[in-house]
């Protein structure tokens, strides 16, 4: 359902106890149309049954309403993931019986009235995270709520500062489940929130992003005998990272991510922690040989995330090659330099069920292994950043979505026999490899990134190119391509990204580029997300905390981890290589044709690329004129078309263009009055024209008005005044000049053809001059032989 919230029609159901509208789309304010108020009431007022209200997941905005503090019966109220904005109304005091409220994921703003919550005390249940809440909030207001088990306040603007002590001689009644207090700025009297000394029934606690310090607090796991979520991440915690013994069975979830812990791994970790299924160790100073006990058949780890730490050695043979419940290891930027296993493993090793494997920036070399192959439930593998050489195996798993060798030192051609019939993301950048493309490349319907950049690629582009029929992202460039750019490009309609620089690419620009959305994008191109691909996400069950009327589990039952590598490219523009990730490479949009030698006039199509950002253009052997059409580029951020044969003026209407930050016509034949220090064009200097010594204008020396002066001329026209009489196109000048030769010679011919007196004086003085020519020359020449005989 959708459209404006139906407050009349549900007034109706006087005796309504439960009201679920979640998960719809509804939007605009809990109004009614036509009202004098323009509120919910006195429709809301009719539903005096209700117990329970849920509108979470729909697009609502505005205040709310106060007429919802009419409902003395109401029990729960959820309206979390919309868009609800202002002030909480004070009188939602008077919904003394409310047990649960969630308000999380909106726009309110202002301080949280203590005078509200402390008169709520039948509260089991609260959630104000991810509003724009600020000011001091202390949780002195909980003294009387002996009933609370869920306290959830992450902050989106770290405005929020939070006082968890409570007065001296006073203790809390309540015994929480639940704690949520991450990204704010919490005002303690030691290292970490007291009240976590006495809270022994917790199930979670996320103290995460709050510049917490000191050393790691094992004593978090004392007398908690429940605790299955922990998350410390991005703190600044230091020192060694060891569990106590015998009280982590519980442990699902642990993430430490983000801190300055290190030394190295305690021997028994896992089997510490048998019921651990996510553990991220990430961005931390670990050291050392990740312990082989950190998984086993038993346990039911399946996410491991070792990254950007400073292990060493080589890779346990049981992270992956052992049947355990493993999806994702995550090992990359370390120092590993191999991997503990013979170089052919037997049968009789346990191929893992990995989905992700990432071992990139390392120090690993020699082949690419080809056990890699074992791995049949593999999706995404990325080995990027190593020295690795040799050829690509032909074995790869068919299963790959995901292939990053890039940045290696693989040689060779690619393998006709590479069977990637399920690949959407291959990445090939900064090797050796060499040969035309195979076109087994293209043989995925689901291909969306292709990069083979900076490789020693030659021959022409196949056609088959244009087979992967949602082919996002193209990058060829830095090879050595030849021949004509192919038509067959064009029917890549939802191309966004092309890089066809720095290659040997002749011809003309196909006239058809304009058909390529370059950003122009429909509901169903949103191709890219957070990540590359969802890889089986796993919603890791947690327990339940709290559960609704409508029968939900509520408080943070579950993690959704997703297992997938987040889509990256980097791209130049305006001069710079930025790197690209996730969904930004829906609306990231470019073509660079720079480095290659194409000829020919630009077509004039290219300014129906109305969404592209960046177009470069540059050295090259493009001739004739700017289009005015580029004026319709509206969201162009970079045009380079330097080092050309470019000829003409440049198109004064380009002023248009808001959003160009870099612009570069430099080094060719442009002439005329530059466009006027405009808007977007005040910003650009003279090293953007120079090259071109027939501009004038600022920001160039040379002033038009001066040099009409300096050169008077009988070609001036009647405006001369403006500067203009030297703006001559040399081409259109030649052309003119041949055609008016052409004209008189043809005219004189045609004269002496029908008047037969002209045709005999012309014919007269040809032999006139003939005779007066050949004896003084005769004469001469006979003189100067006598010389020489003499």
């Amino acid at each position: 359902m959708g459209g404006s919230f139906p407050a009349k029609e549900l007034s109706a159901f006087e005796n309504l106890e439960n009201l679920d509208l979640s998960w719809n789309n509804f939007d605009g304010p809990l109004t009614i149309q036509g009202l004098s108020n323009s509120r919910i009431s006195p429709y809301i007022g009719a539903l005096s049954s209700l117990k329970a209200i849920s509108l979470a997941y729909n697009s609502l905005n505005g205040t709310l309403p106060k007429d919802l503090c009419s409902l003395k019966k109401l029990l729960e109220l959820d309206l979390h993931d919309n868009l609800f904005e202002g002030i909480l109304p004070t009188c939602l005091n008077n919904l003394t019986s409310l047990r649960f409220l969630d308000i999380s994921r909106n726009r309110f703003v202002g301080n949280i009235s203590s005078y509200l919550i402390a008169s709520l005390t039948s509260l089991e249940y609260i959630d104000l995270s991810y509003n724009q809440f600020e000011g001091l909030f202390q949780f002195n207001i909980f003294a009387y709520h002996s009933k609370l088990k869920a306290i959830l306040l992450a902050s989106e603007n770290n405005k929020l500062e939070i006082e968890t002590e409570i007065s001296a001689g006073w203790d809390f009644s309540f015994q929480l489940m639940i704690l949520v207090l991450s990204n704010c700025n919490l005002k303690l009297t030691g290292n970490i929130p007291k009240l976590l000394l006495d809270q022994r029934e917790l199930e979670i606690i996320d103290l995460s992003h709050n510049n917490l310090n000191g050393s790691f607090p094992i004593w978090l796991f004392e007398n908690k005998t429940r605790l299955r979520e922990l998350n410390l991440q991005n703190n600044s915690f230091m020192g060694k990272f060891h569990l106590p013994p015998n009280q982590c069975k519980s442990i699902m979830y642990m993430d430490v991510s983000d801190n300055h812990l290190g030394g190295q791994l305690q021997e028994n970790i896992g089997k510490i922690t048998p019921n651990l299924k996510y553990l991220n160790l990430s961005r931390n100073h670990f050291e050392g040989y990740p312990p082989s006990s950190i998984v086993d058949k038993s346990h039911l780890l399946q996410h491991l995330d070792l990254s950007f730490n400073d292990f060493s050695g080589k890779v346990p043979t049981k992270l992956i090659a052992s049947r355990t419940n493993l999806f994702s290891l995550k090992l990359c930027n370390n120092q590993f330099t191999g991997f503990d296993l013979p170089a052919a493993p037997s049968k009789e090793f346990g191929w893992s069920e990995l989905r992700l494997l990432d071992i990139s920036n390392n120090k690993l070399s020699g082949m690419i292994p080809r056990w890699i192959g074992n791995m049949t439930s593999l999706q995404s593998l990325v080995v990027s950043n190593n020295s690795f050489e040799g050829q690509i195996p032909c074995g790869l798993p068919n299963s790959l979505q995901l292939v990053d060798l890039s940045h290696n030192s693989l040689s060779g051609s690619l393998p006709s026999c590479l069977n990637l019939q399920n690949i959407e993301h291959l990445y090939l950048q900064g090797n050796k490899l060499t040969g035309p493309i195979p076109k087994s490349i293209f043989n995925s319907s689901s291909l969306l990134t292709l990069d083979l950049r900076d490789n020693n690629f030659f021959g022409s582009i196949p056609y088959q190119i244009s087979a992967p029929p949602n082919l996002r992202i193209l990058l060829l460039g830095g090879n050595n391509f030849s021949g004509i750019i192919p038509n067959q490009l064009c029917w890549l309609k939802k191309i966004g990204i092309m890089d066809l620089s720095k290659n040997s690419l002749s011809g003309t620009i196909p006239h058809c580029f304009h058909n390529m959305s370059f950003g122009k994008l429909y509901v169903n191109d949103f191709l890219y997300g957070s990540y590359s691909h969802d890889l089986n996400s796993l919603s890791l069950q947690v327990g339940s905390t709290f559960q609704t009327l409508f029968g939900w589990n509520s408080g943070k039952d579950y993690e959704n981890i997703v297992y997938g590598q987040q889509v990256a490219v980097e791209f130049v523009t305006k001069y710079r290589s930025d790197s690209y990730h996730g969904d930004i490479l829906n609306y990231m949009s470019g073509l660079d044709l720079s480095c290659n030698k194409l000829t020919g006039r630009i077509p004039q199509e290219l300014g129906e690329l109305s969404s592209i950002h960046t177009l470069n253009l540059s050295h090259n052997q493009l001739t004739g004129s700017i289009s005015q059409t580029f004026s319709n580029l509206a969201e162009l951020e970079s045009l380079d078309l330097s080092h050309n044969n470019l000829s003409g003026e440049i198109p004064p209407a380009l002023i248009a263009l808001n959003f160009l930050e870099v612009f570069n016509v430099s080094y060719n034949n442009l002439s005329g009055k530059v466009p006027d220090m405009k808007a977007q064009f005040g910003t650009f200097e003279k090293s953007c024209y120079e090259g071109n010594p027939f501009l004038c204008g600022e920001p160039l020396d040379n002033n038009c008005t001066r040099e009409d002066e300096s050169h008077p001329s009988p070609t001036k026209s009647s405006n001369a005044s403006e500067g203009q009489w030297y703006e001559v196109d040399p081409q259109v000048f030649f052309a003119s000049f041949i055609g008016s030769y052409i004209i008189f010679f043809l005219g004189v011919a045609c004269l002496l053809y029908i008047h037969p007196y002209w045709q005999q004086r012309c014919v007269n003085l040809i032999e006139d001059l003939k005779y007066r020519c050949y004896y003084p020359v005769f004469d001469t020449l006979k003189r100067l032989s006598n010389c020489l005989e003499s």
